[in-house]
């Protein structure tokens, strides 16, 4: 048996493992590459294995850098199936469709740029490419179009958490619940190959425990190979009250004291509607005043109408909390932005708004338009609450720039940023050692993935002397491991 890493190997996106024996070959997770200037480079040179080989692909969850190359496997090559939960089906119907229009757009606010007057031109494999072919440092060339990504939508098959399938003859998978966003899931996979059977488990990424909206990670306890995330391997996140009282003081600083704006990057899934249910839960015990808040993401509002359709995964305080606010609807007023007149009027007003908007990295969509319009103004606030991938506008505002580029212009930064990292859907260190403990014994093999390089080795080095447990490596971009 042998697995590559083709991506989430010393850094955090791109996540793509290929498992192959001689009887089958089979991806875990399809993920793009994102931050950076090499981000996109590394996207159009991604999947150059053979994808018509492929027997089928299995997703641990739907955010993009786990599932967004999945229309340009299918555009190059791949026609099997694809596995995952209902609920990562349901968000993927609406963030694939999503990133292309973003690439359309892109493509044709770079062909404006460039003064070209004509379309985007095809690439071969698929893609697209503005007159210039370059553009903000990365090529002008689109991954996939709108039409591929509705024909890869036909190859997605639902699977239920906690009940076995066979993908394969040679393989058989269960999905367990990994509390990080809607539909997330841990896979459990045996794959029988020289007549031995070993159990393979990718923890995709885990949420924190005792965190709002989403059930606890299960616990795992037993694998041959494991495959761990380590995205805030190295770090420990704050309480959810010390979280909520920075929450509160920003918040309430902005509004009512430097009487401005609010702007808050969100993930369209998961954050968004996790930022959602933490203001409407302080709203209800008073520790915020009436809120407007207007979440300027069509996508969002579809991710929060599949959330709503998918209550059996949320934990009771949260079904509670959505009781309460359809009971009091002017206590916290959410507006859903669809049109963009709506959200170009968004920028006539000064103060007094909390505004969500994607995407979460402030590197695509609308929450590049607001940022324009709040970022040189001192009344105004940015309150991050998700990772920021390393050269993303989002990570060089969390690092104190002083001045940010957006749309060919130079803004200066005069907002105040607020960092709030209490609210990740990702585990911190403690948080995945407890996830880790569940283990009755040591894995064989442990691969530390999804963590920039850094990160992922204090979190092996932490594995090894707090579990005792041997054989833990971080893996290199594009190397294989031999497990036979």
């Amino acid at each position: 048996m042998r697995i590559t890493f083709h991506g989430a190997a010393g850094e955090v996106t791109g996540s793509c493992f290929l498992v192959e024996t001689e009887e089958v070959r089979f991806l875990v997770d399809c993920g793009m590459f994102q931050g950076g200037r090499d981000a996109w480079r590394k996207n159009l040179r991604a999947l150059s294995f053979d994808l018509r080989s492929l027997d089928f692909i299995l997703l641990t969850h739907a955010h993009l850098d786990h599932s967004g190359l999945l229309p340009r496997a299918a555009a190059l090559g791949f026609r099997g199936p694809v596995h995952a939960t209902a609920a990562t089906v349901d968000l993927l119907g609406v963030m694939l469709l999503d990133s292309a229009h973003i690439q359309e757009k892109e493509a044709e606010w770079e062909a404006k740029r460039a003064h070209a007057g004509r379309t985007p031109r095809v690439l071969p494999q698929g893609g697209f490419a503005g007159p210039s072919g370059r553009g903000r440092g990365q090529p002008g060339a689109l991954l996939y179009t709108v039409a591929q990504a509705q024909a890869c939508l036909r190859q997605l098959r639902r699977e239920g958490y906690d009940r076995a399938f066979q993908p394969h003859p040679a393989v058989k998978v269960c999905l367990r619940d990994a509390g990080h966003i809607l539909g997330s899931a841990i896979a459990e996979v045996w794959v029988e190959a020289a007549g031995r059977t070993r159990k393979l488990v990718f923890s995709g990424d885990l949420g924190m425990p005792a965190r709002p909206v989403l059930r606890d990670p299960q616990p795992i306890e037993s694998a041959d190979v494991l495959f761990v995330e380590s995205t805030y391997g190295n770090r420990l996140h704050k309480t959810l009250e010390a979280t909520e009282d920075e929450l509160v003081e920003a918040i309430e600083n902005t509004l009512h004291r430097k009487h401005g704006n609010v702007v808050m990057p969100a993930f369209s899934v998961g954050r968004t509607q996790e930022v959602l249910f933490v203001l409407a839960d302080l709203v209800r015990r008073g520790r915020l005043r009436h809120l407007q808040v207007y979440v300027d993401s069509p996508m969002s509002m579809a991710a929060t109408e599949i959330t709503l359709r998918h209550t059996e995964l949320l934990d009771d305080h949260t079904l509670e909390l959505i009781e309460w606010q359809r009971a009091h609807p002017d206590a916290m007023q959410v507006r859903f932005v669809q049109d963009v007149e709506e959200s170009i009027s968004l920028n006539q007003v000064k103060s007094g708004l909390v505004i969500l908007s994607a995407s979460g990295m402030c590197d695509a969509g609308r929450i590049k338009y607001h940022l324009l319009n709040n970022l040189g103004r001192r009344e105004a606030s940015v309150i991050i609450t998700g990772f920021q991938a390393a050269g993303t506008l989002g990570r060089r505002l969390v690092e104190g720039a002083r001045s940010a580029t957006i749309f060919g212009q130079s803004v200066p930064v005069r907002a105040d940023i607020h960092t709030i990292g209490g609210l990740s859907a990702h585990a911190d260190q403690d948080g995945l050692l407890g996830w880790l403990g569940h283990f009755r014994r040591p894995p064989q093999r442990t691969f530390v993935v999804h963590g920039e390089v850094e990160i992922a080795e204090a979190f092996a080095g932490a594995v090894e002397r707090r579990l005792k447990w041997n054989n833990v490596s971080v893996p290199q971009y594009g190397s294989s491991v031999d497990l036979s």
